[in-house]
């Protein structure tokens, strides 16, 4: 069972065009997978779901849908908040929040703040999120402590700048899964990814089903996860004694 789940939404403009009806009808019928999926991985003991809601660039479309996709946004934070709270969910948002409105950014606030102290489920959105800004962003921090004197330039390594990616108090990504049927990560969690099983479906995110995530689960329990050693070597007990 993975323990830390990342998707990526896709499919909902497409739902809503081969029904003729407006895009902006698709996100509506994607919030009840967003719901679906929290079940989810609540009934099954997941300890965090990662949910990429808009992306960095999701900002270059047609101003009427992203003006659409905000209120959808803004309405979700009011009415879901509350029982996600109830439910042990830890609400938190990745990204750049500061380019939403004020009143948005006031929602992201209280709803992390209200359910700060919960266990259960880690709920990560990422909006306004990019995986190259994320990188960006930590380079950055780690640079300026070079500059105040914290830290060598020779002491930046891994550890020190998975230290300052997004969701680093986090267990990394252990199932990444792509609604919708392109076959790309498109800019998410690229430093998180790196050893994260990859899967795909052609089913929009609107027509997501719970069958559809237990299929992801047992494909990922079939897979043998190496992180560059060999199978053999993954296979052998840690403890000598246990032989």
């Amino acid at each position: 069972m993975p323990r830390h789940l990342a998707v990526i939404m896709d499919g909902n403009g497409r739902w809503a065009e081969r029904r003729k009806r407006p895009r902006v009808i698709g996100h509506r019928a994607g919030a009840r997978s967003v719901n679906l999926c929290i079940d989810f991985c609540l009934d099954h003991g997941i300890e965090a779901l990662t949910l990429f809601a808009f992306s960095s660039e999701n900002w270059g479309r047609p101003e009427e849908e992203v003006g659409a996709l905000m209120k959808l946004f803004l309405n979700a934070l009011e009415r879901e908040v509350e029982e996600l709270g109830r439910r042990g969910v830890r609400i938190r948002f990745i990204g750049e929040r500061e380019r939403f409105a004020p009143a948005i950014q006031d929602k992201m606030a209280a709803a992390e703040a209200s359910t700060r102290s919960n266990r259960r489920l880690t709920l990560s959105i990422a909006a306004s999120y990019g995986g190259r800004q994320d990188i960006a962003a930590a380079a950055r921090a780690l640079a300026q402590d070079v500059a105040d004197g914290k830290l060598r330039p020779q002491d930046i390594d891994e550890a020190a700048m998975a230290a300052r990616v997004a969701l680093a108090d986090l267990p990394l990504p252990d199932l990444f899964i792509r609604t919708g049927g392109d076959h790309r990560i498109s800019n998410f969690l690229l430093w998180q990814l790196a050893y994260t099983e990859l899967w795909f479906t052609e089913t929009l995110w609107p027509e997501l089903d719970a069958a559809t995530l237990r299929r992801a689960l047992d494909d990922y329990a079939q897979r043998e996860r190496r992180f560059g050693l060999t199978g053999a070597q993954v296979a052998a007990p840690s403890d000598p004694s246990a032989e």
